[in-house]
């Protein structure tokens, strides 16, 4: 059971390419999808996260044109969307539904680079770009931001904008948040962005600032295993929305700017003052938050063998009192901690998408196939089980 290597989909971006332009592009670029170790929905409340990236990318293709027009193309929807760049301040935000919603993303941070790095458009060159992707879609794996920091990466060096990773994480959330509609944070933008080999990203929400922390699952001959319910879930519909506004009530309710000012010693107090889902949301974004700076602390201490109780307390936390969850994230949890797996949570927005595992290296084939007959014995689709590592973040390949 191994990971899909890149090669198949940046050829495919390259191919498509070529089938558009009858040229060859004048570059490639890639960014990864993310898991998120820990830390789920508290991005956006100015929290703590710890993701790392993994291997598999988004790959786009190339080339300036002269004529002042972006025309995008992606292997999972061949028709090509173009824009001129002089509409996109037209579009952006206000007449977004006028474009599909994959060329969104794509067309949504070309936008918001331009703003964030006060550029005219008379200053740059149109372009043609070809997207391909091995980041499986809805699994809570971030394919949005491997396809926004593929496109920032390709644009920024192509246009010369001079803007460092984080401020090209910082379109990315942008084009995400106005161009598509989801409000989503930046965790996802950032890991893609940010990523290094066999570690993850340790990273303050509010102010950006990010450490490197060493996973040590090597050496502790660890694997993390992805549990993909198969499960669509879109960030742009109302679920997300909903959580994002309680947790909007709490923090004001608290007379704080976000609930990254709330402690866990404070919630006796926000009880009196909200109604009790809102209370149950709230619970999670500060506890959550306690047990990203936790599994900081076991990491670099104990080591990752420690981490288990954490991630499982953080899957029901999501479950019971963010109420993200669904029945096949509940039952690949369950399955695989049933297995054998030292530590299982679902991973990212919820709703659907995927849950990890923690396990011996030794135990990942058994608990792949405990999590499979858990799912035939319920009636659920197959799940799709596979091993991840940590890899490197968005830049350019050839």
């Amino acid at each position: 059971m191994t990971s899909p290597t890149p090669a198949p989909a940046a050829r495919g971006a390259r191919d498509l390419f070529v089938e558009l332009t009858g040229t060859e592009p004048a570059g490639m670029w890639s960014a990864p999808g993310r898991v998120n170790l820990i830390g789920e929905h508290t991005d956006y409340n100015d929290g703590f996260v710890l993701p790392f990236a993994i291997p598999f990318r988004t790959h786009v293709a190339l080339a300036p044109r002269r004529d002042g027009v972006l025309r995008v193309v992606s292997t999972f929807d061949p028709v090509p969307v173009e824009v001129p760049l002089a509409e996109l301040d037209a579009l952006f935000p206000d007449r977004r539904d006028e474009v599909p919603e994959w060329a969104r993303y794509p067309l949504g941070v070309a936008w918001a680079l331009l703003g964030a790095s006060g550029t005219a458009v008379a200053d740059v060159s149109g372009a043609d770009l070809a997207f391909s992707s091995d980041v499986p879609v809805g699994a809570g794996l971030s394919s949005s931001a491997a396809i926004e920091g593929a496109t920032a990466s390709a644009l920024a060096d192509t246009w010369g904008l001079g803007l460092d990773r984080v401020a090209l994480a910082r379109a990315g959330r942008t084009a995400e948040n106005e161009a598509v509609g989801a409000p989503t944070g930046i965790m996802d933008q950032m890991a893609s962005m940010l990523g290094e080999t066999d570690a993850a990203i340790f990273l303050d929400c509010r102010t950006l600032d990010t450490e490197v922390v060493d996973l040590g699952f090597d050496a502790a001959d660890l694997a993390l295993v992805v549990m993909d319910t198969g499960v669509k879930h879109s960030h742009a519909t109302g679920g997300y929305g909903e959580r994002r506004a309680a947790c909007e009530r709490g923090a004001a309710a608290m007379g704080v700017g976000a609930l990254r000012d709330v402690s866990v010693d404070d919630l006796p107090r926000l009880a009196d003052l909200v109604d009790e889902v809102t209370f149950r949301r709230v619970r999670h974004i500060v506890t959550e938050n306690q047990r990203v700076l936790d599994t900081v602390a076991v990491l670099r201490g104990t080591g990752p063998t420690a981490i288990g109780d954490l991630l499982v307390a953080s899957h029901a936390s999501m479950r019971d009192d963010f109420e993200i969850s669904v029945p096949e994230l509940d039952t690949a949890v369950e399955a695989a901690l049933a297995a054998g797996a030292i530590g299982a949570r679902m991973t990212g927005g919820g709703f659907g998408g995927a849950a990890i595992a923690l396990v011996s290296r030794d135990q990942v084939t058994a608990v792949a196939d405990g999590v499979r007959r858990a799912f035939a014995g319920r009636g659920f689709a197959e799940p799709h089980v596979f091993p991840v590592t940590a890899a490197s973040g968005a830049g350019r390949d050839a």
